[in-house]
């Protein structure tokens, strides 16, 4: 009997009303050789006959008939025993062991458990011996659409920049059916969209999501999709499950700073030096990041002010670049410009025109402190002259608008004063020889304001007059010889004088009158002058 034949006469043979599993089973046969009774060398062929056997999971019904063992000795007679050995007999399989018949007596799941592999063995009642070896038969569960899909990978995250081209792929969602993929559509899946059109579309069999449209972060920043994946191919009756992708848009340098205030008013005092900050002006970008980060700049003929960028807050800090004097000059008009410190080129077409605003600053006058003329002032004066007399004038001035008056004074100075005007007047008599030299210190007091003061040095040199006669340079002690010859030099003098002279000095001298009629010694002008024996004296003493 062919394998065909066999499987359409095996209903009648078993009594199976579930057939459909019999044409895709594989029919199994355990045999055996029997030595025959009256002659030892004559064999004949018996065995086991069942095909593989399936039962669909989930059934609920109390004995599920799954199908029949039967030996082809038996003969109907009642003789044989059926018995079930193996994992899940007994439990879950039963097998009538009169019959042969098997049933499940439990509900299965194919998800925890697809294959049962038992024993069966038939044994002579009457005997009880076994009538064939012990056999091998599987149990197939076949599976239903009891499972739906499941996105394992939960929760779904992307990031995808801004207006980017329609197309665009974002991310991948994958869903797992524990449906046996095998069995018709059960675990075949497709992917819609239930949330997030018309921006988000996705790829029906892989579940790829791509973008529809182009998005500005700046009017919405992220997206909440909703995926669902249906499985028996998205047909009526198929399982489904959803779940959510959260999506980002990350920002691209699409916006360039902007001022919002077209005009600002900024002050400074003239008194404020140097690098000082006068104020601060601000630009705005939607962008967010590296792409938000900015440079100011200015545009300022006068090259007083300049700008820089405050990092942390894309503040415009404006400074001072070089000190304002409000008599001079009391307010200052200059633009500013700003624009983005990374642009990418292929977006420059959004960063085309720099935007700019216009500052007005303000100099606010300062009580300022008087200034002089000069920076210093330097007097020459007589020495010998009365008191009172003319030294020199100096001159300060209030640089604020209001023109306060002036009060002079000196520093601690006993041989100066002056007046209100000025005016520099000895009040003691000078002299060269012992103070050629005065430094002193004017100090200018504002009379509206005695706060504000400056001072200013003056150097006073007193000029000589001949008003010294000319001085021995010593005290002259003086010896000779009793047998000293005339002629010979027995002192040399010097003399000084203690007045200035633009060449050196030359001094003339002379024996008083009264030495020159009667004298041993006569005095020869060498420069520093020679004093000489004349005659041998009895005894004479110069003095």
């Amino acid at each position: 009997m062919s394998r065909m034949d066999y499987c359409l006469l095996l209903p009648f043979t078993l009594g199976i009303s579930l057939l459909w599993p019999c044409f895709m089973a594989t029919e199994i046969s355990q045999t055996e050789e029997v030595k025959h009774p009256v002659d030892s060398h004559l064999r004949v062929k018996r065995g086991w006959m069942w095909n593989q056997f399936f039962v669909p999971e989930e059934m609920n019904k109390t004995n599920y008939h799954i199908g029949q063992l039967r030996s082809d000795l038996d003969n109907g007679n009642n003789s044989f025993q059926y018995k079930l050995l193996g994992a899940g007999a007994g439990s879950i399989f039963v097998i009538d062991e009169r019959t042969g018949d098997i049933f499940a007596v439990q509900k299965l799941d194919r998800e925890e458990r697809s294959l049962y592999t038992l024993r069966a063995q038939v044994i002579d009642s009457t005997t009880g011996r076994a009538v064939e070896p012990e056999s091998e038969f599987v149990i197939r569960v076949s599976d239903i659409n009891d499972n739906e899909p499941k996105f394992l990978d939960e929760p779904y995250e992307a990031i995808v920049p801004e207006m980017s081209p329609e197309g665009t792929l974002v991310i991948q969602v994958t869903a797992n059916d524990a449906d046996d993929p095998s069995s018709g559509n059960n675990a075949r899946l497709l992917y819609s969209l239930l949330q997030g059109q018309p921006y988000f579309s996705i790829e029906p069999t892989t579940g790829i999501i791509r973008t529809s449209s182009k998005m500005d972060r700046e009017l919405q920043d992220e997206y909440w999709v909703i995926i669902q994946a249906k499985d028996m191919l998205g047909q009526p009756g198929g399982l489904s499950g959803t779940t959510s992708v959260l999506i980002k848009l990350s920002d691209v340098n699409d916006n360039k700073p902007i001022f919002k205030e077209s005009f600002y008013r900024l002050t400074v005092s003239e008194a404020a030096p140097t690098g000082t900050s006068i104020g601060k002006i601000m630009a705005y970008d939607n962008d967010i990041g590296e792409n938000a980060e900015m440079d100011y700049s200015i545009e300022d003929d006068s090259q007083t002010f300049d700008i820089i960028t405050n990092n942390e807050t894309q503040e415009g800090i404006v400074i001072l670049k070089k000190k304002v004097d409000f008599e001079h000059q009391n307010d200052y008009r200059i633009r500013a410009n700003v624009k983005n410190r990374h642009v990418d080129k292929q977006l420059l077409k959004y960063h085309e025109e720099a935007s700019s605003t216009l500052i007005k600053v303000q100099v606010e006058d300062e009580d300022e402190p008087p200034v002089f003329l000069l920076p210093y002032y330097l007097f020459e004066v007589f020495e010998g002259g009365p008191q009172g007399s003319f030294v020199g004038t100096v001159s300060a001035t209030d640089p604020d608008q209001r023109n306060s008056p002036i009060r002079y004074s000196i520093t601690r100075s006993k041989m100066f004063s002056i007046d209100d005007n000025g005016t520099i007047i000895t009040t003691n008599a000078l002299d060269r020889e012992i103070n050629a030299w005065y430094n002193l210190s004017i100090t200018a007091t504002e009379k509206y304001n005695v706060q504000q003061i400056s001072a200013v040095p003056v150097y006073v040199q007193v000029l000589n007059i001949n008003d010294h006669a000319p001085e021995f340079s010593e005290y002259y002690d003086t010896y000779v010889c009793e047998n000293a010859d005339p002629g010979q030099v027995i002192q040399t003098i010097s003399a000084v004088d203690r007045d200035e002279s633009i060449e050196d000095h030359h001094f003339y001298f002379n024996l008083s009158v009264e030495d020159t009629k009667n004298s041993s010694f006569i005095i020869m002008d060498n420069q520093e002058m020679v004093l000489a024996f004349k005659k041998s004296p009895s005894s004479t003493y110069l003095s």
